[in-house]
């Protein structure tokens, strides 16, 4: 069931942005992102960027040692959210990117919230043209295991994620 909540033009446009990976200058390399969590605005109709809940890639190796583990101590533990996160990992064959869709939805978030969260995931996923994976994590243990991320990525011919072998 749709919830008639919108998505805001600003989430559309971070999605282009992390989604087109043209060569560019090493300063705009720095200035991608890495990890954006998307929310519900206050008054629950529009999905917005979450302010301040971003990694870029010039923060890893400066102020963020592991994005992936970055990236999940930005999930609020009692409150859904919706997040893209640009996955560089190693299969035996080659390095890839590649960016996944995460609903989280942890269990002691209130369930007003994660009903409403729930039924507005297509409103945002059919913004989100092209992305390949898609993963709905209801608790930190799902997601602070980087397997789990590996086994959507690809299953057993992945080999590291984000420099770290599994």
């Amino acid at each position: 069931m749709a919830s008639g909540v919108t998505v805001n033009d600003e989430v559309i446009k971070v999605f282009n942005e992390m989604k087109v990976r043209k060569s560019s200058t090493p300063e705009e390399v720095k200035k991608r992102k890495k990890a954006v969590l998307f929310c519900l605005s206050d008054d629950r109709k529009k999905i917005i960027v979450e302010e301040g809940k971003q990694i870029l890639v010039g923060d890893i190796g400066e102020t963020v040692d592991d994005p992936y583990a970055c990236f999940v101590k930005m999930l609020p533990p009692m409150d859904c959210r919706y997040c893209l996160y640009d996955a560089t990992y190693e299969t035996r064959e080659s390095k890839k990117e590649d960016l996944v869709f995460v609903f989280w939805a942890p269990e002691n978030a209130p369930l007003k919230s994660k009903m409403i969260y729930a039924s507005s995931k297509d409103a945002i996923k059919k913004k989100f043209t092209g992305i390949k994976h898609e993963w709905q994590v209801n608790g930190l243990d799902d997601i602070q295991d980087r397997s789990n991320l590996a086994e959507k990525l690809g299953g057993p011919v992945v080999v590291s994620l984000e420099g770290k072998a599994l």
